[in-house]
């Protein structure tokens, strides 16, 4: 066991109060000024720790935070990506207030992800405590808004990954402790039909049948699966019809689109673009809505994991990796070819679930993780 994982467990009550005290700062998305509220407080520890903070003002969310460690140093930064806000509406944690039953903690937002912003603190304050600070570029961004999907600081994220070497993504690791190197895309497609109305008894051949239009269309859709490499197309929401006696001049129907690679978005996208209408007279628009790119594991990807699982190795800690068909910040830090390390928070269970927990063992192992890979990593 190296030194530096022995010190991180020796120091582990420290961390679990960090904790504790950002789980305490309850931060719903939807609620800026709580949000704010946390962003004061980690905007203190930040530059108690030495840092240089700009607070970026947000008018709908709560405020973004950049804090920028040896700024003379040369070099890309090795960079945080983090987020301050959780989908837990003020008062729950009076619901359910933090407790520690068997080797784990319990609280809102425990995991996703207070305890990341925990463990990127310890890292920072643990090599300053021990006078191995590293004299490189390092930066920190914590959001406000990854849980509606970064919509208020997605150019801030981009543009900041641009700049870095690394982006370590303090996401939660996978309830077994693995690291993500990849994650599937995300799009969204809405698509509306538009017929002819006429009374279904007296006159159904007048009539052109949007609901009928949409069954073709919904199984086109459907055909663009791909499930053994990854891609799926869920028709999720469908609508049409307003009476039991009247042919539908209108339905729409909205499709939930996952995929792995850059070039099955593209393939997904362009089939949709062309979707073509079935029936004489019938009308399709198509809606793109949102859409996120995959963090893909490509080469730039193994030869990450190839690294930290090295630096792991020399702690004596076995690192795993693993990925997710939901998306996160790290989706858009790759997109611009920068290379990202996802699920680098540590272990726990229960996301978005009133069980959210954290494993306690998880904190010290991957604060030294965090730790070792300032020091150590080699662009």
């Amino acid at each position: 066991m190296s030194d530096l994982l022995t010190y991180c467990r020796d120091h582990a009550g420290k961390m679990l109060e960090l904790l504790q005290t950002l789980i305490a700062y309850e931060s719903f998305t939807a609620e800026k000024a709580a949000v704010d509220r946390l962003a004061t407080y980690l905007f203190g520890q930040l530059e108690g720790l030495g840092a240089a903070v700009e607070r970026i003002p947000r008018t709908e969310v709560g405020d973004i935070l950049l804090a920028r460690w040896n700024g003379d140093a040369p070099g890309k930064p090795i960079t945080f990506i983090g987020h301050m806000d959780t989908v837990w509406p003020l008062g729950t944690l009076a619901e359910r207030p933090i407790r520690i039953d068997d080797g784990r903690l319990y609280g809102p937002g425990a995991i996703d992800m207070k305890a990341g912003l925990a463990v990127m603190l310890s890292a920072i304050r643990v090599l300053q405590e021990r006078g191995e600070f590293p004299q490189r570029p390092i930066w920190a961004l914590l959001t406000s808004d990854e849980e509606i999907g970064s919509v208020h600081s997605r150019e801030i994220i981009l543009d900041v990954a641009r700049q870095s070497g690394l982006c370590l993504i303090i996401e939660p690791a996978t309830p077994q402790g693995a690291l993500k190197t990849w994650r599937k895309g995300v799009a969204d497609f809405q698509v509306k039909v538009y017929g002819r109305a006429s009374h279904a008894g007296g006159a159904p051949e007048a009539g052109i049948n949007a609901v009928v239009e949409l069954a073709h269309q919904i199984l086109r859709l459907n055909a663009l699966n791909d499930l053994p490499n990854g891609t799926s197309v869920s028709v999720t929401v469908v609508r049409g019809g307003h009476a039991t006696n009247v042919i539908p001049d209108y339905a729409e129907a909205y499709a939930d689109v996952r995929f792995l690679t850059h070039a099955e978005a593209e393939r997904v996208q362009r089939a949709v673009s062309e979707l073509h209408p079935v029936l004489p007279g019938a009308r399709l628009e198509i809606i793109a809505g949102d859409r996120r790119p995959p963090l893909e594991r490509d080469e730039r990807m193994r030869a990450a994991f190839a690294q930290v699982q090295r630096i792991g190795a020399g702690l004596g800690l076995s690192i795993i990796e693993e990925g997710s068909g939901g998306g996160s910040d790290g989706n858009f830090t790759a997109s611009v070819g920068t290379p990202t390390l996802d699920g680098m928070g540590p272990t726990g269970d229960g996301l978005h679930a009133a069980h959210e927990n954290v494993l306690i063992s998880s904190v010290p192992e991957k604060t030294a993780l965090l730790a070792a890979i300032l020091q150590q990593w080699q662009m």
